[in-house]
């Protein structure tokens, strides 16, 4: 949802939309608030990250190491997921749907951005807000 939100320019709306209608048993509250928290965090997000991408912009990530990085970064900050948790599912995805590369490469920036305590924030509050 965030893929198509982030490469495709669909409204993260429709993304949902259209995952709600095609996908089974999902835990609805979580994948809504993820979805809708990254996107509309993304500048905030964007603005921890990049200072972790050693020479590189942004827009030169594979998009679903972008994507990736910035949804388990949301994750770690607004929601009640441990970091470890979030990062090792963050690995496994980019795993999946990246590159050779980008397990580690997604490991090495959200590692770095936890252990400097980027990943906290004293205002949990309501997704995307």
């Amino acid at each position: 949802m965030l893929f198509q939100h982030e490469v495709g320019r669909l409204p993260i709306a429709e993304a949902l939309e259209a995952a709600r209608r095609d996908a089974g048993d999902v835990e609805w509250p979580f994948v809504e608030a993820l979805c809708l928290g990254t996107a509309g965090r993304r500048a905030e997000l964007d603005a921890v990250i990049v200072p972790h991408l050693s020479g590189w912009t942004l827009d030169r990530l594979a998009s679903t190491d972008r994507v990736v990085v910035r949804m388990a970064l949301y994750e770690m900050r607004y929601l009640d997921t441990p970091p470890g948790v979030a990062i090792n599912e963050a690995v496994e995805l980019a795993k999946r749907y990246g590159t050779d590369d980008s397990g580690r490469f997604v490991n090495g920036i959200l590692g770095a951005i936890h252990r400097e305590g980027q990943d906290a924030t004293t205002q949990r509050s309501a997704p995307g807000g």
